[in-house]
Order: C-alpha cells, then sequence, then structure tokens
C-alpha cells in the first residue's frame, strides 16, 4: 500500500431510520469506550473527525434522513479525495446511503461494494411492510426509490459491482428486485455449505471488476445473535465473529479498499459488553491495511 493510511471515523448519531431509535448511541458509546485508542494501540492512525445527527426540519423522518445522508456523502468524499480511509459507524443502516453516495463521488472511476447483512435493505417505499428507511438504502443506491433518498444516489452504484453476504431474512419483493437488477446475493445458506473464505473469494472479486476500488458495509446481524445480541432486528444462524475477524483481516489490507461502514449496533441491548468488544476486534481487522506493518495485525485481534 506504500505510505500509511489516516482512518477518519465518523460518526453517524441516528437511529431514525431503524427498528430502535437507541441504535444512534452507538457513535457516542463506542467512542466512550476507547475505539480511537484501541485501533491506535493496533497500530492503526484513528481520529474521530466529526459525528453527525439528524436535523429535524417539518418535513418528516424522511426528510431529516435525506439530509444526514447528504452530510455524510460530502464528508466521505472529502475523506477518499484526501487519500485517508473513512470508517462510518452508524446509528441504523439507512446512514449507508450517504456512506457509499460520498465513496462513489469521491473516487475517479466506479465503485463496488460487499455488502454484509441478514436483510436485503432492498425494499422501496411501495414494497416495505414497514416503512422503514433502514430496510431501503441499497435500492436508493441502485436508483431504485422514488422518494428523497433516490435524489442523492441514483446512479451511484451499478448492480453489476455489487453482491450481499450472509442473507437470511427477507420479502419476496426484495428478491425479485435484486434479481432482475442481476446482484449477486450469497445466501447464508450458501455461506455455511461453501465456507466464508470463499464466499468472501467470490465477493470481492465482482467488487473489484471494472472499479476503481471498493467498500464494506456491515449490519452487525449479519452476525449469529447469540455473539451479537446487541442488534434491533436479530436474525438466526448467523456468520461467526472468528471467522468474520480473519476474513477482514484478508480484506482490511487490500489497498482496493477504499471505505468501510458499521451499523445497526444498538448499546442498550449490548448488556455485557460482549458486542463492543467483537466490534473492536472486527475493527481492527477491517482497518489493518492502515498499519505500518499489516503483517502483525493478528496481534491486536487475537
Amino acid at each position: 500500500m506504500g505510505a500509511k493510511r489516516k482512518v477518519d471515523l465518523i460518526g453517524v448519531a441516528s437511529g431514525l431510520g431503524g427498528a430502535d431509535a437507541a441504535c444512534a448511541q452507538a457513535p457516542a458509546r463506542l467512542a466512550a469506550g476507547g475505539l480511537d485508542g484501541q485501533l491506535c494501540s493496533a497500530g492503526i492512525d484513528a481520529s474521530w473527525t466529526a459525528t453527525l445527527a439528524p436535523k429535524r426540519q417539518g418535513d418528516g423522518v424522511q426528510g431529516a434522513v435525506a439530509r444526514l445522508a447528504s452530510e455524510l456523502a460530502a464528508l466521505v468524499a472529502q475523506s477518499v479525495r484526501g487519500g485517508r480511509l473513512p470508517c462510518v459507524i452508524g446509528g441504523d443502516h439507512s446512514c449507508a446511503v450517504g456512506t457509499w453516495s460520498g465513496a462513489a463521488m469521491g473516487l475517479d472511476g466506479a465503485l463496488g461494494l460487499v455488502w454484509i447483512d441478514a436483510h436485503m435493505d432492498s425494499h422501496t417505499p411501495g414494497t416495505s411492510p414497514s416503512g422503514r428507511l433502514h430496510g431501503m438504502p441499497l435500492a436508493a443506491l441502485l436508483g431504485q426509490c422514488d422518494d428523497a433518498l433516490a435524489g442523492l444516489a441514483d446512479g451511484m452504484l451499478l448492480p453489476r459491482h455489487i453482491c450481499l453476504i450472509g442473507v437470511r431474512s427477507y420479502e419476496a419483493a426484495e428478491a425479485e428486485l435484486l434479481e432482475r437488477l442481476g446482484v449477486r446475493v450469497f445466501g447464508m445458506e450458501e455461506v455455511v455449505r461453501r465456507g466464508l473464505a470463499r464466499v468472501m473469494d467470490d465477493a470481492t472479486a465482482i467488487a473489484n471488476e471494472g472499479t476503481t476500488g471498493y467498500g464494506v458495509t456491515l449490519d452487525l446481524d449479519a452476525l449469529d445473535p447469540r455473539e451479537m445480541p446487541a442488534v434491533a432486528t436479530p436474525a438466526a444462524f448467523g456468520i461467526r465473529g472468528d471467522e468474520l475477524v480473519r476474513e477482514f483481516e484478508r480484506v482490511g489490507r487490500d489497498p482496493r479498499l477504499v471505505a468501510f461502514e458499521l451499523a445497526e449496533y444498538c448499546p442498550r441491548l449490548d448488556r455485557d459488553g460482549r458486542g463492543e468488544r467483537l466490534i473492536g476486534r472486527l475493527l481492527c481487522a477491517a482497518l489493518s491495511g492502515a498499519r505500518e506493518d499489516s503483517q502483525v495485525i493478528a496481534d491486536a485481534v487475537h
């Protein structure tokens, strides 16, 4: 990779789009727990550069989330253009609209994206049973939503550059949309059958084909809820934490990784702190390319 990259930690203190508004507390909880210090102790030059919060202006949740996404996109684009590695810490997963719009704007070419999630997040306002915006960010990024979010995200990502991993809870309308667009979905059954390492190899190949760089977004409900109970919408039989840490060690050292995002941590449900501890391990691995000596990343995560 050459020179060491600085990591910009960007908090998004919003639960407006999610199932539990308390996930807005995630950036503050992780900051208070010394996440930046943990990363720095692992040899990663990381610091909090901003924590954004939604601003209500009388146009409802959708307007507030769209403005927040626009503000986030500007920060992420600036970070990418500056040669830094933005790491966005949500909040609910509607923050993905801002993160990946910004990463795409910051690149001089196409952006690939590996989306790790128990859900497809590909509803539109017309298909969503709940109306929650955290179930719509991927559809918005693909230009499929006819609401305020789509105006920001339209055309930012191409279906052939995106894949999903760990999916096991979704509605038929989402699956039909992604199939029609040609987005590759690695369901949890395939992850179990083939192994996470082989699936990640295929996923990063998709995200790298014809792109300038790629990002990874992790919704923590992709993990097995026995290891990560601190999420609002858990789904049984998920990815094991140790396995994902190992894969993030590989991905994190890839110089083509341009941004990382973690979403849907709900501190009030993390009663024994194990979720926070696993988040620290995952981020030390995923940001390992920013170390002076990435070969010793295992010292930090094991």
